[in-house]
């Protein structure tokens, strides 16, 4: 029930002690200020690194050759190892159940490309069709590398947005033939990248005609690319990763005859794997920031227990006068903690509102690679204010329960 005469007492004892009350908030605003701001962070945090993760379909695993460092079945350390064609058609039908997508890969490093008058050097790489899905590129003009360019091995380019605007300018592109190396190719597909403008530099080409005409007919690769059917769960996909890139690895060591454990000869790497490390981090980082957050609630908290305790000092002979008269302990507990509660809930207002406020100001301002958004699920903003709330209730309890054990001839003898 609403008691007028209560709140009334509240505000009169606010009003005489307005720097103590002042302080008071103050350290309790600041807490969940620092908390949610934290806890915004942390988001951003997770937000930017999330993004970084578009650059490549879900579970792509990379696959590279290197040079062997042990000896193994009578031959020397030392030995560079080349994937084939080969390579790629067995890994292909060993793991056929388990592999989605599949491509590989041979690179042009700074193939020079001329149209008209204008050139330059940029990154040809000759590609298989599900290349396309692998990075994420998206189509805006015309198509991607197809089966046919493969098969019939066409000298057809696909060109990335900025290399479009270095060479072409406002011309479309399309049908359009561009030079590389001195050798023609029509222009069949213009595309975009979500990594930015380093990726849209890249040409693609059909992988066979790159075999074919820069590396003089040969079947060498420089790595190859795979995704893994989806799993139900985050544990199942990393155990199908782990499954595949060990068995992949056992594979193309026993053909190209290289010791088991051997891992510089054969290179993996599984974005799956590499995701878990960034979600561990993500995870670290949150605790941590609760962590903090929390003791600076805390220490707020304790400071308006203490200011509770003096509150409780100061009107001693006012509670034995109140129990004097009939005043139940429920009663004195009542009184205190309302002003414990209404003090740590109207800073905790203050602290909640001038965080997301600065969050939603300041955070679409920051342009980072691995920042983005940082922002505080509103359920989560809600439950640290019934936090602090609750803690406010706890600050208040046992400065009020002390207060309501004084016996009243005890207190009336207080000076």
């Amino acid at each position: 029930m609403f008691n007028i005469e209560r709140w009334q007492e509240i505000f009169e004892a606010i009003a005489k002690n307005k720097l103590r009350t002042f302080l008071t908030g103050t350290s309790v605003a600041s807490g969940i200020f620092i908390l949610v701001i934290l806890l915004g962070a942390g988001k951003g945090l997770e937000n930017g690194i999330a993004k970084q993760f578009e650059n490549d379909a879900d579970g792509v695993i990379w696959i590279w050759a290197g040079t062997t460092t042990k000896e193994y079945k009578g031959l020397n350390p030392g030995r560079r190892i080349q994937l084939r064609n080969s390579d790629f058609e067995i890994s292909k039908q060993k793991f056929e159940d388990q592999i989605d997508k599949k491509s590989s890969k041979f690179s042009i490093w700074n193939g020079n490309i001329v149209y008209g008058k204008e050139t330059g050097n940029y990154d040809c790489q000759g590609v298989s069709p599900d290349h396309q899905a692998i990075e994420k590129v998206t189509i805006t003009e015309g198509r991607f590398v197809n089966l046919l360019d493969i098969k019939n091995n066409r000298k057809v380019a696909v060109i990335g947005q900025k290399l479009k605007n270095d060479l072409f300018k406002e011309k479309n592109a399309i049908g359009e033939q561009i030079a590389i190396s001195n050798v023609k190719f029509e222009v069949v597909g213009v595309f975009t990248d979500p990594g930015g403008e380093r990726e849209e530099t890249r040409t693609y080409l059909p992988v066979t005609t790159v075999q074919q005409v820069f590396g003089s007919g040969s079947d060498k690769i420089n790595d190859m690319s795979f995704t893994l059917h989806k799993k139900d769960t985050y544990e199942e996909a990393l155990a199908e990763s782990k499954k595949f890139t060990d068995g992949v690895s056992q594979l193309l060591k026993g053909k190209n005859t290289v010791a088991p454990d051997d891992t510089s000869a054969i290179g993996i790497n599984s974005t799956v794997e590499n995701i878990k490390q960034f979600y561990d981090l993500n995870l670290y980082i949150r605790l941590f920031f609760w962590w903090v957050g929390i003791c600076t609630i805390i220490a707020g908290v304790v400071g308006v227990s203490n200011i509770m305790l003096i509150i409780v000092k100061e009107r001693t002979k006012e509670i034995g006068i109140r129990k004097a008269l009939g005043a139940t302990p429920l009663s004195i507990v009542g009184m205190i903690l309302h002003e414990s509660i209404f003090i740590t809930t109207i800073a905790g207002f203050v602290g909640l509102l001038s965080s997301l406020a600065l969050l939603e100001l300041v955070g679409p301002q920051i342009k980072s690679d691995y920042f983005l958004n940082p922002e505080v699920d509103f359920t989560i903003a809600l439950s640290t204010l019934i936090l602090l709330v609750i803690a406010g209730a706890l600050a208040g309890f046992f400065p009020a329960y002390r207060a309501a054990k004084i016996k009243p001839i005890v207190a009336l003898r207080d000076e």
